[in-house]
């Protein structure tokens, strides 16, 4: 049934323009031919309609055919209008379900982080979290999970127009000590928060990055303490890094992931 309904033409043109995506910028009529199993005379029907439409463009000086302008306008577009709300809710839902903990999803504005998703598991959650909370960036998963992806100077940045308020005891409040744990952060793929806000609270966080490789969210999984146990924990930490993974890969994002 699928298939009657899908226009050849138009699954063929997507192939020529896919094909550049897995094999070479630059390729031949008699290269795509090939490549696709398609005759020469339908390959160039397709590339000169492609052409005339500004997605693929001719170098005059091979003759060959690379992706055109209105490729990158129509990326550019698609990026800009991603709603990551939208995108991340059935996953950081599906996610609550299988940990039957509350997921949260942050974006960073300024030097906090705020919260626009959240899920709760069927087991409530102690701590006051609501969409629109904003938190500190140095003392929560999800601000560190971000921070550890952002450039050494973006970092300075944000770490100095900070309070590094000290909400526990275990607080880091130190610049040199944050940023030794960042590093962490960036070689495990998560950010724990074990304390460092709220008494009792421990979350596990993961960062989300966009199609340009710019880190531009975090999810975490909040929970209290005594129930994130040595069984639960590193299923809680697989979790949180997939559903960070997959919504990643949602916007567009290709690089390696955790």
């Amino acid at each position: 049934m699928m298939s009657e309904r899908l226009i050849q033409s138009i699954e063929r043109a997507a192939d020529v323009l896919e094909l550049f995506l897995t094999t070479s910028p630059e390729l031949s009529v008699k290269e795509i031919s090939e490549k696709l199993q398609l005759s020469k005379s339908t390959v160039h029907g397709i590339i000169k309609t492609l052409e005339h439409r500004g997605y693929l463009q001719q170098n005059p000086e091979d003759l060959k055919y690379r992706l055109g302008i209105k490729l990158f306008t129509l990326g550019n577009f698609v990026g800009k209008h991603l709603d990551i709300g939208n995108i991340a809710r059935p996953i950081i839902s599906d996610l609550a379900n299988e940990l039957n903990e509350t997921v949260h999803l942050v974006t960073l504005q300024r030097d906090e982080v705020v919260y626009i998703e959240k899920v709760e598991g069927p087991r409530a959650l102690t701590i006051y979290s609501h969409i629109g909370k904003r938190a500190p960036v140095h003392c929560t998963g999800v601000g560190k999970a971000i921070l550890a992806h952002l450039s050494e100077k973006d970092v300075d940045r944000l770490l100095s127009e900070a309070s590094l308020e000290a909400f526990t005891e275990y607080t880091l409040t130190d610049v040199h000590e944050i940023k030794k744990h960042l590093v962490s952060v960036r070689e495990t793929g998560y950010a724990v928060d074990d304390e460092e806000i709220e008494l009792g609270l421990k979350c596990i966080a993961a960062p989300i990055f966009n199609h340009k490789g710019n880190v531009i969210a975090s999810i975490s999984c909040a929970a209290p303490k005594m129930r994130l146990d040595e069984e639960m924990l590193p299923k809680v930490i697989a979790g949180i890094k997939r559903a960070a993974s997959e919504i990643s890969r949602s916007l567009g994002y290709k690089g390696n992931v955790f």
